[in-house]
């Protein structure tokens, strides 16, 4: 059997963060979807957006090979799927039987299907994609089984809290952790100073190798941190935190996600928030994860107020995104990607700009800038800055030039 995961058109309604990545890769509940897919037994190959095409083939080469044009069946599978322990499930219950079949979560949104192989066409990845589609429109049988997708933004945030018990079991469970404290689990060389305190009352503290936990500390379960991470002196980490590898933290940090390669390592709350890659928080960066009326948060997305059913919603930023020391980000904002904030955050905020609205100020930012900006952050990371990661930020700030033209206020350029 095949396995394909294909972004279809909802992947766009995720900005910012499917902006610079592809939806298979967003960490949720210490998960990303492309951790689950190899568990279903076969070889992935990963149809995604023209954009982020040179990157994958670099850094993912096993997801661009062919399909096996033998194989009787070819299971397709969302890229917008959570990658939670349900879902892996439910997938291998659909695939364990192969019959032609979708399952249809609403009237857009093909969240898996069944596909004879010989109805594909794998001359290329374009092609490939349209003959999906057109099986798609062609199939009525639609499977009512339990899956659970990604629709807007903060839906990373609610499913991180949902689906983070069985993930962490699953980890504890199927990777070379010891357990060095009373729900404390570590794989691999991990420092754990003096006087840290961690309290496992509510769920485990899974810690990965090369990171280390600075003294004076305090750790809450449920909570992962990856590897090569450090977790600075006098930090709080609590209550389902999920961090991805290579992060450094600081201050206090509940219910969130932090990709690989940034930073929050100061004082100051981070809350029911998503962070993407690159990020740097500036001392004294705080966010507001709760409304002051206690009620239900309501995030704008182009223009329109959609409620998320949460009382704790924080903010979504997406990668290379930074911030200047003490600013304050309310309740339930878009970050977009590349863009730099000062000051008070009270609107949503487009992708390549310098938002200073509290001083009367919100200017375009070039991608030229940010091209030199990751220059030295791959340099400190001993990362190699190659022209596919050069082309992708400008393919990113094209791709977001129209929300930059309907922002609230013009641009000063």
């Amino acid at each position: 059997m095949n396995i394909v995961v294909v972004e279809d058109a909802g992947v766009s309604q995720l900005s910012p963060i499917t902006i610079g990545r592809p939806a298979y890769s967003i960490t949720c509940a210490t998960y990303r979807l492309l951790d689950w897919l190899p568990h279903l037994g076969s070889e992935v190959k990963a149809i995604v957006r023209p954009h982020l095409r040179a990157i994958q083939r670099l850094d993912l080469p096993h997801l661009s090979r062919g399909l096996n044009a033998e194989a009787s069946w070819t299971l397709v599978v969302n890229a917008r799927l959570v990658p939670s322990v349900s879902n892996l499930q439910t997938l291998k219950q659909f695939a364990s039987q192969p019959s032609a079949g979708m399952v249809q979560l609403n009237e857009w949104s093909i969240a898996a299907a069944m596909v004879p192989t010989s109805e594909l066409n794998l001359n290329s990845d374009d092609e490939l994609m349209v003959s999906i589609e057109r099986y798609y429109s062609s199939q009525p049988t639609v499977h009512d089984l339990p899956l659970t997708m990604f629709e807007y933004p903060h839906d990373v945030v609610r499913e991180n809290l949902n689906s983070f018990d069985e993930n962490i079991e699953h980890r504890i469970q199927h990777g070379e952790y010891r357990e060095i404290a009373d729900g404390v689990f570590v794989n691999g060389d991990v420092t754990v100073s003096d006087f840290v305190v961690t309290n496992t009352e509510n769920g485990p503290i899974v810690i990965d190798d090369g990171s280390v936990i600075g003294p004076f500390c305090f750790l809450r379960g449920p909570i992962h941190i990856g590897r090569n991470c450090r977790v600075n002196e006098h930090s709080a980490i609590k209550d389902k935190v999920s961090i991805s590898h290579t992060i450094k933290m600081g201050g206090e940090i509940e219910g969130s996600v932090i990709e690989p390669f940034s930073n929050k390592q100061h004082h100051g709350f981070l809350g029911h928030s998503y962070l993407g890659s690159w990020i740097n928080l500036g001392a004294g960066t705080c966010n507001s994860d709760l409304k002051n009326t206690y009620g239900e948060v309501k995030i704008e997305y182009d223009g329109e107020k959609v409620a998320t059913g949460m009382q704790f919603v924080g903010c979504i930023m997406g990668d290379y995104a930074k911030t200047a020391i003490n600013t304050s980000i309310f309740t339930g904002k878009l970050i977009g990607a590349g863009s730099m904030l000062y000051g008070f955050v009270t609107t949503n905020v487009p992708s390549f700009v310098n938002y200073a609205r509290s001083f009367g100020q919100v200017t375009e930012s070039p991608p030229g800038i940010l091209e030199l900006t990751q220059k030295r952050m791959f340099a400190r990371r001993k990362v190699e800055q190659r022209p596919c990661d050069i082309q992708l930020i400008y393919d990113m700030y094209e791709l977001t030039q129209a929300g930059r033209q309907i922002s609230e206020e013009p641009l000063m350029l």
